[in-house]
C-alpha cells in the first residue's frame, strides 16, 4: 500500500489536508479516518448477526414442534432480540459502513466529520447494548413490534431511540460527504450508479429513522409515565412507517450491493443506466407503501386508501424491482459474451464464475429474494389474500427469503471483497467461503418454504406452541404443518452452522497479523472509468429475457393459484 499525508487539491480546489492512501487495484484515494469507521460498523454487524443467529437456532428449534426447545417466556423474549439484533441492527451497521465507504472511497473522497462518526457509532452500539440488555434481563418481552398496550422497560426505548439517532447522524454524514466532494470537485458529472443508489437508501432510511423516532419517544414517556396513554392503533400507524420502511432500507442497498458484486466477478454493468437510475426514484416515491400490508386489518386506513396501496401504488415500487431484476443479470451476459461465452441462449450462464463467492452470493441472493419473496411479498401485499395470511407463518416465510435469504447473503458476498480492500488482510478458505455462500442460502430457503408451508395450513406467525390446536381439528394437526415446521428446523440448523463459517472465515482473515496488497479485486468504479473491449455490435441479453419470461411465468401462476386457495376458502354453499 502508498501511505501518503498530503493535501489534495482537485480542479484547482484544495482540500483539507488528511490522512488518505491509495488503493492499487483501484487507484482511488482511501481516507484512513473512513477507513476505520467503515471497519468498525462492520465489524459491530458481524457481531449483532451472531447474537442474532444463536437466537435465531433456539427460535427454530421451538417452532419445530418435534423438539420444542424453549418454554414460552423465553421464546418471545429471544424472538424480541431476534428482531433487533437482525432486522436492524446487523443491517443498518452494514449498511452505515457501506455509506461511509461510498461517499469517500467510491468518490475520492474524504470523511468530513470523522468525529461526529465516532458518536454516531458510539451511540449506535450503547443503544444496541441498552436494547438487548433489558430484552434479555426480561424488562421487554415485547417483540419486535412492541405493540401497545405491551410496555417494555424505558431502557428498551432508549436504546432503540439512541440507536436510531446515531444511525441518523451516520446518514446525515454520508449526505455531507457527497455535498462536499463534489463541492471539492473530487468527482465529475453524476455520481456513479452505485453512490446513486446509496443515496436513495439515505433517503428512504431519513424518513424511517423520523418515523421511528415518532412512535418511540411517545413510548418512552408512557413508559416512564409521563404519558398516561398511547392509542395502540396510533403507535401501529407510526411503528410501520419504521418497521416495514426499515426493510425497504435493505432492499435498495442490497440491489446497490447487487451491481456492485455483479461488477466486481464478472465486470458487467447495467445495459441502461438511466432506466436503473429511475428504477431507485421510484424505490423513494413508492417502496414505503409496502408498509401497508401491516394495517390492512386496522378499522383507521379508509377502504380506499387500503386498495389504492396494495393494488396499484405498491406496484410502482414491483416495477423498480423488475428493472433491476433484468439489468443485473443483463449486464452479466453481456459481460459474459463480450469474453466469448456466445454459445446458445445460457452458455454465458454455465461460464459464470460459480466458484467465486461475490458471484455465487449475487446469484443465490436474487433467486431466493425474487423467485421466494418477492413472488409471496406482492401475493400477500394484496388486501384479500392478505386477511388470510397476515398472522400466518406464511409473513415470516416470505420476509426471511426478502432480508435474510437476499439482504444478508448479499452483504456476505459483498464482505469476502471489503476484507482485503479494506481491512487490507488475504481472504482466507476461499473454497469454503463459497461452499459457505451455497450452504447458508440452500438453509434459508429451507426456512422460508417450511414458513410458508407451515403457513398455508394456518400456523399462526407469533404463537411458539400449535399442540393446543389438535383439540379444535378433527383428526388432528395435519401432517403437512410437521413437514414445514421440520423444514423451518433443518433448514434454521444448515443456515446457522453456514453463518458460522461466514463468521470463522472473517475472523480468521482480519486476524491474519500480515497485510496484503488486493491487486486481484477490481471495485467499483464510475462507469465511464470502466475499460470495455470494444466490439462491432453490442451483444443482446436474449437469455436473461427468456429468464425474465420464465419468471414471470411462474409469478403469474402462484398469484393465480392463491386466489383459487382464496375462492375454496370463503367458499359458501
Amino acid at each position: 500500500m502508498n501511505e501518503k499525508n498530503a493535501a489534495v487539491t482537485w480542479e484547482g480546489i484544495e482540500a483539507k489536508e488528511f490522512d488518505y492512501r491509495v488503493c492499487p487495484a483501484t487507484g482511488l484515494l482511501v481516507d484512513t479516518k473512513a477507513e476505520k469507521l467503515v471497519i468498525a460498523n462492520a465489524v459491530a454487524a458481524v457481531i449483532c448477526l451472531t447474537l442474532g443467529g444463536i437466537f435465531a437456532l433456539l427460535i427454530s428449534l421451538t417452532r419445530w414442534q418435534t423438539i420444542h426447545l424453549l418454554d414460552a417466556t423465553w421464546y418471545y423474549r429471544l424472538t424480541t432480540a431476534h428482531g433487533v439484533d437482525m432486522l436492524v441492527a446487523w443491517i443498518v451497521f452494514f449498511e452505515i459502513a457501506a455509506l461511509y465507504f461510498g461517499s469517500t472511497a467510491l468518490l475520492n473522497a474524504r470523511m468530513v466529520s470523522p468525529k461526529t462518526a465516532w458518536l454516531a457509532f458510539v451511540l449506535m452500539v450503547i443503544g444496541g447494548g441498552l436494547a438487548n440488555f433489558a430484552i434479555l434481563t426480561g424488562k421487554a418481552d415485547v417483540m419486535f413490534t412492541a405493540y401497545v398496550p405491551l410496555k417494555a422497560s424505558p431502557i428498551f426505548y432508549v436504546g432503540v431511540i439512541l440507536f436510531a439517532v446515531g444511525a441518523l447522524i451516520g446518514v446525515g454524514l454520508f449526505f455531507v460527504n457527497v455535498f462536499v466532494a463534489k463541492a471539492e470537485g473530487r468527482y465529475t458529472g453524476s455520481l456513479p450508479l452505485v453512490v446513486y443508489g446509496l443515496v436513495a437508501a439515505a433517503i428512504i432510511a431519513v424518513y424511517t429513522l423520523l418515523s421511528g423516532a415518532l412512535a418511540f419517544v411517545p413510548a418512552l414517556f408512557w413508559s416512564l409515565g409521563l404519558l398516561k396513554q398511547y392509542d395502540p392503533a396510533f403507535y401501529r400507524n407510526l411503528f410501520w412507517s419504521f418497521g416495514h420502511p426499515a426493510q425497504q432500507i435493505n432492499l435498495c442497498a442490497m440491489v446497490v450491493v447487487w451491481y456492485m458484486l455483479s461488477h466486481i466477478t464478472t465486470g458487467g454493468k447495467t445495459p441502461n443506466e438511466k432506466l436503473s437510475r429511475f428504477a431507485f426514484i421510484l424505490y423513494v416515491l413508492f417502496i414505503n407503501l409496502g408498509s401497508a400490508h401491516h394495517l390492512l386489518v386496522d378499522p383507521g386506513p379508509s377502504f380506499p386508501w387500503k386498495v389504492f396501496n396494495t393494488s396499484y401504488a405498491m406496484y410502482l415500487a414491483v416495477l423498480a424491482s423488475m428493472i433491476h431484476a433484468y439489468s443485473i443479470p443483463a449486464g452479466v451476459e453481456i459481460a459474459q459474451r463480450k469474453k466469448g461465452f456466445t454459445k446458445g441462449l445460457f452458455g454465458w450462464l454455465k461460464n459464470a464464475p460459480w466458484k467465486e463467492p461475490g458471484f455465487a452470493s449475487l446469484a443465490v441472493s436474487i433467486v431466493i429474494f425474487g423467485w421466494i419473496g418477492g413472488v409471496t411479498g406482492v401475493t400477500i401485499g394484496t388486501e384479500q389474500i392478505n386477511m388470510l395470511a397476515h398472522n400466518t407463518l406464511r409473513v415470516p416465510g416470505h420476509f426471511h427469503a426478502t432480508v435474510v435469504g437476499g439482504t444478508t447473503l448479499a452483504f456476505m458476498g459483498l464482505t469476502y471483497y471489503l476484507i482485503p480492500l479494506v481491512f487490507r488482510k488475504e481472504l482466507r478458505m476461499k473454497k469454503l467461503a463459497t461452499l459457505q455462500v451455497y450452504s447458508f442460502g440452500a438453509g434459508m430457503t429451507l426456512v422460508s418454504i417450511g414458513m410458508i408451508i407451515a403457513g398455508l395450513q394456518g400456523v399462526s406467525r407469533r404463537h411458539f406452541d400449535i399442540t393446543f390446536a389438535n383439540a379444535a381439528i378433527q383428526g388432528g394437526i395435519p401432517q403437512g404443518v410437521h413437514i414445514g415446521l421440520a423444514l423451518l428446523g433443518i433448514g434454521a440448523i444448515i443456515a446457522i452452522l453456514a453463518g458460522t463459517l461466514f463468521v470463522t472465515i472473517v475472523l480468521v482473515s482480519i486476524l491474519n497479523p500480515k497485510k496484503v496488497s488486493p491487486t486481484s479485486v477490481t471495485l467499483v468504479i464510475p462507469q465511464e472509468s470502466v475499460n470495455v473491449p470494444e466490439t462491432k455490435k453490442e451483444p443482446s441479453a436474449k437469455g436473461t429475457f427468456v429468464l425474465v419470461l420464465i419468471f414471470l411465468m411462474f409469478f403469474a401462476t402462484y398469484y393465480l393459484s392463491n386466489w383459487w386457495l382464496l375462492g375454496r376458502t370463503w367458499f359458501i354453499r
